[in-house]
């Protein structure tokens, strides 16, 4: 299995890591990392299985990225990631983003992250699994800064 692994600790309550990451996804999502045609005004998880992954854009279309696999607050989230490697919605490609969060003071968390499946890009894995690690790496840098904050 070709699989994105990152761990940090995000000084913030396993709580408020759980609720900035996954309700909170347009607070600190990049906003160059988006798929519209408009600029990006919001990220949206929907808060439930099977709920919505999605971008809202500045004209007020919407792009759709995946869905909710698991939704467990505050310790764990799973989304399908449905992006292909052209970065376009493709309901018949699953990948899966895992987030965990795992309290280690009252206001100390570990949150481990994986991007898993990715042999499903095909002939385009091996570069996507580099592209995305940088990319993930630097989206979960912006998610740490504010679930501090």
């Amino acid at each position: 299995m070709m699989v994105i692994r990152k761990q940090l600790i995000v000084e913030a309550p396993a709580e408020r890591a759980y609720r900035v990451f996954s309700e909170n996804m347009g607070l600190w999502w990049p906003r160059e990392h988006h798929i519209g045609g408009s600029p990006l005004k919001d990220c949206i998880v929907e808060p439930r299985v099977n709920g919505r992954w999605y971008e809202l854009c500045e004209d007020g279309s919407q792009c759709d990225w995946g869905e909710v696999l698991t939704w467990d607050p505050p310790r764990r989230v799973v989304l399908a990631w449905q992006l292909n490697s052209e970065f376009k919605y493709d309901p018949s490609l699953v990948t899966e983003v895992e987030v965990s969060f795992t309290a280690l003071g009252p206001r100390r968390t570990q949150v481990d992250f994986e991007h898993r499946n990715l042999e499903r890009f095909g002939a385009a894995a091996e570069r996507l699994r580099k592209d995305m690690d940088q990319g993930w790496g630097q989206i979960l840098e912006s998610f740490a800064r504010t679930a501090v904050g």
